[in-house]
């Protein structure tokens, strides 16, 4: 794609999450996108991703949704707002509650389409619906509750 990603408007000090960190070199570096109403990303599992021959590890897919949609909770934000990505002041969200549904095993070797719906947008927190597919089937969903980002989260700042 030649857009820029949600996550490649993350300011640099906000950008080294294993997920989906541009600044992480050993992560996964996920990529979201808007897709209509809809945010999208794909992943291709790596054979070191395993959990038993053949299949994708179920963290992987935790982690896949809980950065996709921390990714779409920012760009929900800043499109509820009317403001553009990378804007300050930066809207970046974390995890308050991730529940994961394994619908079917996740096989190894394809790529895994991500999808985020907003099922609820307030303030500080948005609601985020997660589905991974596999081969045109979906193999696990979810549901993520992100919050903005603690003041005392942000580098430099110290806790209370």
């Amino acid at each position: 794609m030649n857009q820029k990603a949600f996550q490649d408007y993350y300011p640099n000090e906000l950008s080294h999450c294993y997920g989906c960190g541009r600044l992480n070199e050993q992560g996964l570096q996920l990529k979201s996108y808007w897709d209509g109403e809809e945010t999208v990303a794909t992943f291709q599992p790596r054979p070191y991703h395993i959990a038993i021959p053949g299949y994708v590890y179920g963290g992987l897919i935790a982690s896949l949704m809980d950065c996709h949609a921390t990714g779409t909770a920012s760009a929900a934000a800043y499109r509820a707002q009317g403001r553009e990505m990378g804007t300050e002041p930066a809207l970046r969200f974390v995890t308050a509650s991730l529940q994961v549904d394994y619908l079917r095993p996740t096989p190894l070797g394809v790529p895994l389409e991500i999808r985020g719906k907003v099922k609820e947008i307030k303030e500080r927190k948005v609601v985020v619906v997660v589905t991974i597919a596999a081969d045109g089937e979906t193999r696990a969903q979810g549901e993520v509750v992100a919050v903005q980002m603690p003041e005392q989260m942000m580098p430099g700042s110290r806790e209370a």
